[in-house]
């Protein structure tokens, strides 16, 4: 059996490198034309700052960008957020919702990652649509924002910005850093050369061996002196599905608990709870950025009534899930991240850019 395994890993590697290798090449083509000025980005007059990826799926990129964003508040800066809405009507074209006005604003237009940065910011907006560029130029003029955050950014060249932090996340295996079939890599890690900053995510969760070899690895695709920092998720409060603070982190010991997920990490919100010391009794996972129906959740919510459990779903999940059912049996965790290493280098190099 381990034999036929191997030989299976051979075969797939050599029918599927040629395509891996031409995948990166064209990555690695596409950066070098906007390099020398073949293909031209677009400049605007305000700092504009990528959180970006390499990798397909989550990396921690939401929660980063309002991480930011409140630190760029704290300074006194209104921001403006670029991100595509994906899956939502807008992500095609274009839609702006602004803080403290998100209550009525609807995931199927803006997508669930729009009204999560949008709830969780002050003095902020958020412009859907793939077309980023176009956006920016269009809402200028009527936002005036001081400081432009791109989400998910790293391989929208067609805007020059001012700084690029690179995330990753610490639990991907190594071996899996190759470009598809082979791996989960949207370009090739000679994309690193243009990170300002690495920042890898859940390390908290990383054995060293892993976090080390992740490091090294960066190393030698990032100019000398990039700083690596590294940051965990961290629960700050339990709300229900009207966004009220029900009871603390905690608190959540003891108590059964059905969780509902539709995002591309599931099993780290699991791990999640599990440490929080939630008896997961069931688990319903869904794809990412799904969208809910009434016949997927109304059993769920019996069978939590039967058994005298709460539901248990993801800040990005809420947003869609409120528009459906209207239950007190639905909670949601809301997650702040924190530093372990390299906060300050962070801020240094933000405040470079923005002051």
């Amino acid at each position: 059996m381990n034999r036929i395994s191997i030989n299976f890993s051979k075969i797939f590697f050599f029918l599927f490198a040629p395509i891996s290798i031409l995948w990166e090449s064209i990555y690695r083509i596409r950066r070098f034309f906007y390099d020398v000025g073949i293909m031209k980005k677009n400049r605007f007059k305000v700092p504009i700052i990528s959180i970006g990826n390499l990798t397909l799926g989550g990396t921690g990129k939401t929660p980063f960008t309002l991480w930011l964003g409140r630190y760029l508040s704290s300074k006194e800066k209104k921001v403006m957020v670029l991100t595509r809405g994906y899956k939502g009507k807008f992500e095609h074209g274009s839609g702006i919702i602004r803080t403290g006005k998100t209550i009525s604003q609807n995931p199927y237009e803006f997508g669930d990652e729009a009204l999560v940065i949008c709830r969780g910011l002050t003095n902020a907006s958020v412009v859907v649509g793939k077309k980023r560029s176009e956006n920016l130029r269009h809402y200028f003029d009527l936002e005036s924002p001081d400081v432009v955050l791109l989400d998910d950014g790293h391989q929208h060249l067609k805007i020059e910005r001012s700084l690029n932090i690179l995330l990753f996340d610490s639990l991907l295996p190594i071996e899996r850093y190759k470009a598809p079939p082979l791996g989960y890599l949207r370009e090739g890690l000679t994309a690193l050369k243009d990170a300002d900053m690495v920042v890898l995510g859940r390390a908290d969760l990383c054995e060293p061996e892993q976090k080390d070899k992740l490091i090294k690895m960066v190393q030698k695709y990032t100019n000398p002196g990039t700083p690596i920092g590294s940051f965990y998720y961290s629960p700050s409060s339990i709300k229900d599905i009207n966004y009220v603070e029900k009871f603390s982190p905690d608190q959540l010991s003891g108590k059964k608990v059905i969780c509902i997920s539709g995002v591309a990490s599931p099993h780290s919100f699991y791990e999640l709870v599990e440490s929080l010391g939630g008896l997961i009794i069931d688990s319903y996972e869904f794809n990412d950025h799904h969208f809910y129906t009434k016949e997927e959740l109304f059993p769920i919510i019996e069978q939590a009534e039967r058994e005298d459990a709460i539901i248990l779903t993801t800040e990005k999940d809420i947003v869609k899930l409120r528009r459906i059912v209207e239950s007190l049996k639905i909670f949601f965790v809301e997650i702040e991240i924190k530093f372990s290493s390299g906060q300050e280098e962070l801020e240094r190099l933000v405040d470079k850019v923005t002051l």
